[in-house]
């Protein structure tokens, strides 16, 4: 072969690992088996070899007569705070059942707290007045805090939340109302996979994402029984700040977090750290 030949394989070579940068790690994502797709196929577009083991599901809250009833009775309020995706999914569902278009909440300001959010918002037809530069609830208090005063604000959530958005914006002269519109609940099933997984040294995972507190809540809860060891050798990814403190609260390292926190945020954080941690291959 000759060296211009040898030069050229090498060239392809280096082009294929510009492009895959993943190629040879495996990573584990968490999120609930509806919203894993769209980052493990990122993942995947990168060269990963991707696990999905959900660690959340999505359940409807216990009983829905708060929200049905602000929804009927939205011309009371001023604004409406939505904190996730499935809050927004939650929303347009009982609209449905309530026959009340989506599109009458526009006479609302909204607020998402993030790209995700406002996207599926949108989709619904409604109108995005508010999103902070930071996905996180403390960017939303201070995007919201000198607008409310005097205002009701109905915040549509999680049964199970931080209450920095409700404490702070009372704290500026605001009239809050705070609505579940769904729940999370640990999926048994995944206990059982999550073991067979981190036995097999030929399936443990070199990273695992956590796209939420409750994802790495009910991870940790999950692992219980599994040799400390297995997760603790293993680079935990988180998409922001308030993941990677619970993360923390739960015992474990934070080996690399998103600067902006979505998605291709966390996996751009991945591609990053891939690059300086020669483990690939084993």
């Amino acid at each position: 072969m000759s060296a211009k030949e040898k030069t050229k394989i090498r060239s392809h070579a280096q082009l294929r690992e510009k492009h895959t940068p993943l190629k040879g790690l495996r990573i584990l994502v968490t999120r609930t088996r509806k919203q894993a797709g769209r980052l493990s196929t990122m993942l995947r577009r990168q060269g990963a070899t991707v696990m999905e083991v959900p660690t959340i599901e999505i359940r409807p809250p216990h009983s829905w007569s708060q929200l049905d009833q602000s929804l009927r009775g939205h011309e009371d309020f001023d604004w409406l705070i939505l904190t996730s995706v499935n809050g927004v999914e939650a929303l347009a569902q009982r609209c449905g059942k309530l026959r009340l278009p989506v599109r009458k909440l526009n006479k609302l300001k909204i607020a998402a707290i993030g790209p995700a959010t406002r996207k599926a918002l949108e989709q619904q037809g409604l109108k995005v007045d508010t999103v902070p530069s930071e996905y996180v609830a403390e960017a939303v208090v201070q995007k919201l805090r000198h607008k409310v005063k005097g205002k009701r604000v109905l915040l549509v959530r999680a049964a199970v939340a931080r209450d920095v958005i409700p404490l702070q914006l009372k704290k500026a002269g605001a009239e809050i109302k705070v609505v579940e519109a769904y729940r999370t609940e640990v999926p048994e099933s995944s206990r059982r996979k999550l073991r067979g997984i981190f036995s097999n040294p030929q399936q443990r995972p070199h990273v695992i994402t956590f796209t939420s507190s409750s994802t790495a809540r009910n991870f940790h809860e999950l692992m219980r029984g599994v040799n400390k060891e297995y997760s603790h050798s293993v680079a935990m990814a988180s998409v922001g700040p308030v993941t990677s403190s619970t993360l923390r609260q739960c015992g474990y390292r934070v080996d690399m977090q998103a600067k902006e926190y979505t998605m291709p945020g966390l996996v751009k954080a991945i591609v990053h750290w891939s690059r300086k941690i020669p483990i690939k291959g084993d």
